[in-house]
């Protein structure tokens, strides 16, 4: 199977000569295709399986005390969350940018979150500087970079009993006084249990998870979409005390 670092190289080496790039894209395209493709088909009578299960659920609600029952289905919700993930890394890569309000937009998705978590006992806080300017991002996308970036600060964050929950939203532009393109930077901070530093450099890869019931594609999916719009995604952490996840893109970027 590609690595990551497999597809960079190929891109790389794509840049060569027209002859290379255009056989190389055919490669490519075809394999993100035969993964849609799997995905899709698996998917179909999945969907089947557990819309006949909840039927059988909901016919005898006795069931649901057979544990063997209760594993089948959060082995089929969680094979269906696998091959959603697996579709939205495939194609994590592939953007339709047009112009977006960055204040309004990150301010929206900050309320949608907060609504989500508001009975979970989560001290969410967020600042976004009013005021930012006109970028040019997939929205679709990059809403699904932010809630990935939240979501995971949430199960971090639930993960310790001693302190009080708590996730922190961040939205600035900076760049403007340094030699480095003025870009949007997102932070996310939770106070959860931190990640170790021994897992640090492992956790942008696919498949790779710490968590229980976790894909380990969500960060994945987040890294690929960060760079596709020309951006990047890092985190730090203090094992016991909190973890950041920073989200950056060019303000001038046009997918």
């Amino acid at each position: 199977m590609f690595s990551e670092s497999d597809f960079d190289r190929l891109r790389q080496i794509m840049e060569e000569s027209p002859e290379k790039q255009e056989l190389l894209q055919r490669l490519l395209d075809s394999h993100q295709m035969t993964i849609s493709a799997i995905s899709h088909e698996i998917r179909n009578p999945l969907t089947l399986i557990y819309s006949n299960l909840q039927l059988i659920s909901s016919q005898h609600p006795d069931i649901s005390g057979y544990k063997q029952w209760n594993q089948l289905m959060q082995d089929v919700e969680y094979t269906n969350s696998l091959l959603e993930e697996l579709s939205a890394y495939n194609n994590s890569c592939r953007l339709n940018p047009s112009p977006i309000d960055a204040s309004s937009f990150f301010r929206a998705i900050a309320l949608s979150f907060a609504v989500s978590i508001s009975n979970a006992g989560i001290e969410f806080t967020s600042r976004i500087t009013p005021g930012l300017p006109e970028v040019h991002c997939d929205t679709v996308k990059m809403r699904q970079a932010l809630l990935n970036l939240l979501q995971n600060a949430r199960d971090g964050a639930l993960q310790q009993d001693a302190r009080k929950a708590k996730i922190r939203l961040e939205v600035f532009e900076s760049g403007q006084c340094s030699h480095l393109p003025p870009s949007i930077y997102v932070k996310v901070i939770d106070n959860g249990c931190g990640i170790p530093p021994e897992h640090m450099e492992h956790i942008f890869q696919p498949f790779v998870t710490y968590k229980s019931g976790g894909t380990g594609l969500g960060l994945a999916i987040t890294e690929r979409i960060a760079r596709s719009h020309g951006g990047s995604l890092s985190a730090s952490s203090v094992p016991g005390e909190l973890t950041v996840f920073t989200l950056t893109f060019p303000i001038q970027n046009h997918g």
